[in-house]
């Protein structure tokens, strides 16, 4: 008899959750997609620890970052903190690894931790994949970043995708023109990034003196004058369908600006460049709405969208950050890169049926049905694996051949091998291909009964096992 009364109830704590196999199967499918992308790019793995100083975390964050970190202690007790983001760690790699070539280039996939509040799809523990070009200077560099998120998404096989772009120097030039000191911008360009989660209302009552949600929270706000917001928005405003269109507005909006000139140019070259490569206005567009809320970007910032399910928001960002790693070094170092929320873009790809969830590696299950012939099963599915056919040997405890289909059909296991005494006697084993035969058959009691129906399966010889899997797996 069990003792319930010191048993521990199995939870997980709010923000967090598992990832079952069906799930899992799916994102690995997604993850080694995209893998091949940054490889054919030439970027190459990195892994960082999950942990990092707290200081290495802090002074890279703007204020609401800086409060989501998860706050650890060791038994040293040093301060210490779960890492929000992959490029913070990149940062300190570059400066404490002198000796690693550049450009470095690199790709990380691993989970980040931010103790935000728990909402539906909104997480405490999310992956997100990167790649990061580090040490070029050059807008080529930004261009390629963007081109990558292209190639990927359309790797992915999403359907339509658009890539939006902007520069964090085309909103230093919006500071300039609304007279909104740089220290300031850094809570303003926070806000502006929340325009497509909360809408244009809501974003201008937390420039100016902030609201109270819908929940009763308070949103502080940012402290700017409406005069000010109505300058934001004229920039804002700018929209055209042709990213030269909205290069040649900007021209004009800014033409008084010190300065201007030369930071639209950089936008201009990337433009140029991804139409050179054959990137059109329809997969990459240029919206000077696109902010990005983290404090370090410094230039060209970059999101992409799904026009077939808005409702995932940005699925795909990063942008260019030219200071970070100068916490370190006290010198700066040009860097750009783009993140993938892998746990928001698989649910994507699931909602657009863009990819399948199984339950199972394995393409067969050998049947265990007759101990006597615990010998022949082993062999087969170790043929079956040599010849490169994922394979699994039904170890359960169920006895019936009706059972043992069921837990094939449980685990989405497309064929399953049958071999008994009459199969060993007469040189042949059974195939049921369980796709097929779902329809036309309802599960069987036993192998009498399975036999009658003859749903869904072949006879083969023996010795032919390996080509007949083959066929009908094609």
């Amino acid at each position: 008899m069990s003792n319930t009364a010191n048993s521990v109830e199995p939870r997980l704590s709010r923000g967090l959750r598992d990832l079952l196999p069906n799930e899992m199967l799916a994102r690995q499918q997604m993850v080694d997609t995209i893998r091949r992308v940054y490889e054919l790019y030439g970027f190459v793995p990195l892994s960082t620890p999950a942990i990092e100083f707290l200081d290495v975390l802090s002074g890279s964050a703007g204020q609401e970052a800086q409060q989501s970190i998860f706050r650890v202690t060791n038994p040293e007790r040093e301060e210490l903190g779960l890492r929000f983001d992959l490029t913070v760690p990149l940062a300190r790699v570059i400066a404490q690894y002198r000796e690693l070539p550049r450009p470095f280039r690199r790709y990380q996939v691993a989970s980040v931790w931010r103790a935000d509040k728990p909402d539906k799809g909104r997480f405490r523990e999310f992956t997100q994949f990167d790649l990061d070009s580090v040490g070029v200077e050059s807008e080529i560099a930004d261009t390629e970043i963007l081109a990558g998120m292209c190639d990927t998404l359309k790797e992915l096989g999403v359907g339509r995708y658009l890539v939006r772009f902007s520069s964090r120097a085309l909103l230093n030039l919006v500071l300039d023109f609304a007279s909104i000191s740089h220290e300031q911008g850094v809570d303003v360009f926070r806000v502006l990034d929340k325009l497509d989660k909360v809408g244009v209302e809501k974003v201008r009552l937390e420039l100016m003196e902030g609201y109270k949600d819908e929940s009763g929270d308070i949103i502080r706000g940012v402290g700017i004058s409406r005069d000010q917001v109505d300058r934001i928005e004229r920039f804002l405003a700018i929209q055209a369908t042709e990213r030269r269109d909205v290069i040649a507005r900007v021209r004009e909006l800014f033409a008084s600006v010190e300065g201007s000139s030369e930071k639209i140019d950089v936008v201009d070259r990337i433009s140029n460049h991804l139409y050179a490569l054959g990137y059109g206005d329809d997969q990459v567009s240029l919206d000077l709405s696109i902010a990005r809320g983290l404090a370090y970007y410094t230039g060209p910032v970059f999101e992409a969208i799904l026009p077939d399910a808005p409702q995932f928001g940005s699925v795909f960002g990063g942008g260019r950050y030219d200071n970070l790693v100068m916490r370190f070094l006290g010198e700066p170092i040009p860097a750009v890169g783009a993140s993938i929320g892998v746990d928001r873009l698989l649910a994507a790809l699931i909602a657009l049926d863009r990819i399948s969830e199984r339950k199972s590696t394995a393409n067969v299950l050998v049947a265990n049905m007759d101990p006597s012939l615990a010998g022949d099963y082993i062999a087969m599915t170790w043929e079956l694996r040599r010849a490169g056919i994922p394979t699994e040997l039904y170890l359960g405890t169920a006895k019936s051949v009706g059972k043992q289909l069921k837990y094939a059909d449980q685990c989405e296991i497309p064929l399953v091998v049958l071999y008994g005494s009459n199969e060993k006697e007469q040189g042949t084993v059974t195939i049921k291909d369980m796709i097929a035969g779902r329809e036309r058959a309802k599960p069987a009691a036993d192998r009498k009964e399975w036999l009658a129906q003859r749903a869904g399966q072949q006879v083969v010889d023996r010795t032919k096992l390996i080509d007949a899997v083959r066929d009908l797996l094609a």
